[in-house]
């Protein structure tokens, strides 16, 4: 008979072996340097100071730039500057005493014309033929006149013969009466045909005068501003009727041009009669002109609360003209004619001490903002970056201060230099201009 074994259960020591103890942590693998995240962090880190520093150190340094200019010795003694524009103190608008058509006009806009020159004219057939009508009336007169004194000769002789006659017993008496009377009358005609001829003078005189209204002359010399007519216009002296017009041209005379300022009234009193001045047009600032106050207006606008003061050209250029805008310098003397050229400046800014002399530092090369990145146009095609420049230590002798600017010798106008240059700024470092 066959027997079963049954199996020996485990001891408990065994099966306590097996058992999993949940509160122990499994123990893990060290992982290797090279796979640490915050490792490859620094390592990062530190390559980009590195590249940051290398770029740092070929960068230009931006600094601001400004140029050297020509400047005038006037601005240190100027005790006052106002604006102004240019004027004729003799300018008239030309038109006519007559009305009519106006039928020529011989001047242009710029044109220059003498005193008494005719300009222009009125259809003024009527009246030339009134001006021959009375000088014809002369001629008569005189003809009559003539007439007369050779009646009053004839009336003479027979006077003469009568009373030589009478002296004789050849005639009587009242012969002689009749010759008297005859020559008495002669001469009072004589009188009546010399008062003749002066009342036709005096019309001859009238239409003349009529005729000339009719021609339109200058008034002085000068030259022709504006032209406001055009042949075929009804010139009247009075431009109130509809379709007619007034003045036929404004002109000038050129030799009385003066500049008119508007001067606060609390300044008047640093202006005087005939001080001297410095004129400058806008339209061209190279040209300095010598003036003088001619007078001031007695007239306070109280709107502004300014006075007109009118300065008076003691030097003229033809390229002078009425209504142009000037600036005015009255100054505390009369400048010197060293005093009179240009000289070069820059701002205060752009000096400083170095060595314990004065310095700027002169740019040189092609300078422009230096944060401008490579970029593309609208075509595509692409833009290189700006260049820099270099900034060159150059001694200055410092001068007298111009108005907001320094005198500086050493200098040409146009140079560029550093305004308000960095205490590291070393000489022949790159810059740029800063973005403004």
């Amino acid at each position: 008979m066959a027997t079963t074994e049954t199996p020996t259960a485990p001891p408990a020591e065994s099966l306590s072996r097996l058992s999993i103890e949940r509160g122990t942590a499994p123990l893990r693998r060290r992982r290797p340097l090279w796979k640490r995240w915050w490792l490859w962090a620094l390592v990062i880190a530190v390559i980009a100071a590195v590249g940051l520093a290398i770029g740092q150190r070929g960068k230009p340094t931006q600094v601001e730039i400004g140029s050297v200019v020509a400047a005038y010795p006037s601005q240190s003694i100027a005790v006052l500057n106002a604006t102004g524009r240019v004027s004729a103190a003799r300018r008239a608008s030309v038109s006519s005493k007559a009305t009519g058509r106006l039928e020529w006009l011989g001047v242009q806009e710029g044109q220059h014309v003498k005193e008494g020159e005719i300009i222009a004219r009125v259809e003024n057939r009527d009246m030339a033929a009134s001006r021959e009508q009375a000088a014809a009336g002369v001629s008569a007169a005189k003809a009559n006149l003539g007439q007369g004194e050779a009646e009053l000769a004839d009336a003479d002789q027979s006077l003469k013969r009568s009373r030589e006659l009478a002296a004789q017993n050849f005639i009587a008496p009242s012969a002689v009466d009749t010759a008297v009377a005859r020559y008495n009358k002669a001469k009072a005609g004589i009188d009546t045909l010399r008062a003749q001829i002066q009342v036709a003078e005096a019309n001859l005189r009238a239409a003349t005068v009529a005729f000339e209204q009719t021609l339109i002359r200058a008034p002085f010399t000068g030259i022709v501003l504006t032209k406001s007519a055009n042949v075929g216009d009804i010139v009247t002296p009075f431009s109130a009727a509809a379709g007619t017009t007034g003045a036929v041209v404004t002109m000038a005379d050129m030799s009385t041009l003066e500049v008119e300022a508007d001067v606060s009234e609390a300044s008047i009193a640093k202006i005087t009669l005939d001080q001297p001045c410095e004129l400058q047009l806008d339209a061209f600032p190279e040209l300095r002109l010598a003036g003088s106050v001619s007078r001031i207006v007695p007239t306070v606008d109280r709107s502004k609360a300014t006075l007109i003061v009118k300065v008076r050209f003691d030097e003229t250029d033809d390229r002078v003209l009425p209504d142009m805008s000037a600036k005015i310098a009255f100054l505390s003397r009369k400048l010197l004619p060293a005093e009179r050229k240009p000289v070069p400046a820059v701002r205060p800014e752009a000096v400083v001490k170095r060595d314990g002399q004065d310095v700027v530092f002169v740019v040189t090369g092609e300078t422009k903002p230096a944060d401008r990145t490579e970029t593309s146009d609208a075509k595509g095609e692409t833009k290189a970056p700006p260049s820099t420049g270099k900034a060159e230590l150059t001694p200055v002798t410092v001068g007298a201060k111009l108005g907001d600017l320094v005198r500086v010798e050493g200098l040409v106008p146009g140079t560029r230099v550093v305004i308000n240059p960095p205490e590291k700024l070393a000489s022949g470092a790159s810059v740029a201009a800063a973005k403004k």
